[in-house]
This record gives structure tokens, C-alpha cells and sequence, in this order.
């Protein structure tokens, strides 16, 4: 069952003295136990309107130096996710060896789930801020919009693909020449839990000085 964005606190004011920490295992369980799934393991409902832009905001509480804002969100679902991915087709046909099976994929890609995001990266050569700086954190906004969705109660995953990396899907889409796609995070109701994944050995990656 999903939480009623209702539930998601308002942001602090503008200037308002930070909140203090607080210890929350509820947190910590659910970065332990979160799992992606895979996009047809998500069904209806997603996340309402109103949650969504609950999670929208959450997603861009996030370290950004400089406070730019250097990455924009896309929404593709119902009608829009299938002309999205018509675009994607589009592409492909226009170039004359693409399969059935490849258009059909293209057309497919956004309608694997009933609600995907696609992160845009706007990060772009700035005096001050290094842009490498603006990439990461629209990596963080990503993940971010992706745990945010899981404590809402909602299945997801993040995915690339080739649309993020070639020029002519990334305009199909309405992004500009120096946009880039940090990925697609499907939504919706999870209906087939994942096994759980090997993970890394944290000490054999961890070195001090």
C-alpha cells in the first residue's frame, strides 16, 4: 500500500534553521532491503498526480553546488509514454536496418511500466562550479526519486539504454544539444518480488590512509 502524499512533510522555509538530526531505523531498514525490480514486474497503480510531484520534490533535496539545478525531469505515461516511444521508433525506421523486433522494443520501452521518469542532466561548463559536480548530482537526484518512491510504497528501477546515449533519440525526446539522460526510473506497483543480488565486499574496496 502506497503512503498518501499527504504524509510526505512540507519542506523546510527558506533560511528556517536546519532540523536537527534524527536516528530513524525505518531508513536504514529500507536502504537495506531495497531492491530494484524489473519494469514488467510493475503494474497500476503509480504514483498518483499528487504523489508524484511529492516525490518530484523530494528527488531534488539533494547536494548541488552552487544551487543550479542542473538537471529537469520528463514524465511519460499513458499516451505520452507511447508517443515517446514512438519517437524512439522513429528514429530507428529513419535509418533503414532497423528489425521489427527492434521497433517494436523502441515502442515499447516506455510502457514497460505504467510511469517512468527520465532524469535530464543540464549540466553545463560554468566559472565557478565544475560540471562534473552538476553531473553528480543529478546522479543523486536519480537515486534519490528512486528510494523516495520506494518508502511510498512503490516497485521501481533505474535504466539507461541506448536513447541515453545517442543524439539523435536524446533530441526525439526534447533534449537540448548539451543534455544528457542520467536514466529512466520506471514506476509503479511492484506484483513480483526479486531475489536478492550478490553484493559487493565493502572491505575489499575500502582503503584509508
Amino acid at each position: 500500500m502506497s503512503l498518501d502524499p499527504a504524509a510526505v512533510p512540507d519542506f523546510p522555509a527558506e533560511s528556517a534553521p536546519s532540523a536537527p538530526v534524527r536516528a530513524s531505523a525505518d531508513t536504514l531498514r529500507l536502504l537495506a532491503e531495497r531492491r530494484s525490480s524489473k519494469p514488467f514486474h510493475l503494474a497500476a497503480p503509480a504514483p498518483s498526480p499528487a504523489q508524484l510531484a511529492a516525490l518530484l520534490r523530494l528527488a531534488t533535496r539533494v547536494p548541488d553546488h552552487g544551487k543550479l539545478a542542473p538537471w529537469r525531469f520528463i514524465v511519460m505515461e499513458g499516451d505520452g509514454a507511447v508517443r515517446a516511444g514512438a519517437a524512439l521508433a522513429g528514429v530507428l525506421e529513419a535509418r533503414g536496418d532497423a528489425t521489427a523486433e527492434t521497433l517494436a522494443a523502441a515502442r515499447a520501452t516506455f510502457t514497460r511500466a505504467p510511469l517512468v521518469v527520465a532524469v535530464v542532466s543540464t549540466a553545463a561548463a560554468h566559472p565557478k562550479i565544475p560540471e562534473w559536480e552538476q553531473i553528480l548530482s543529478a546522479g543523486a537526484v536519480t537515486q534519490t526519486l528512486l528510494v523516495a518512491a520506494h518508502a511510498m510504497g512503490f516497485g521501481g528501477v533505474w535504466l539507461t539504454g541506448w536513447p541515453c546515449y545517442d543524439a539523435q533519440a536524446r533530441a526525439a525526446l526534447g533534449l537540448a544539444d548539451h543534455e544528457r539522460i542520467a536514466g529512466f526510473v520506471h514506476r509503479g506497483t511492484q506484483v513480483e518480488a526479486q531475489p536478492e543480488r550478490a553484493r559487493p565486499d565493502v572491505a575489499a574496496l575500502t582503503t584509508r590512509f
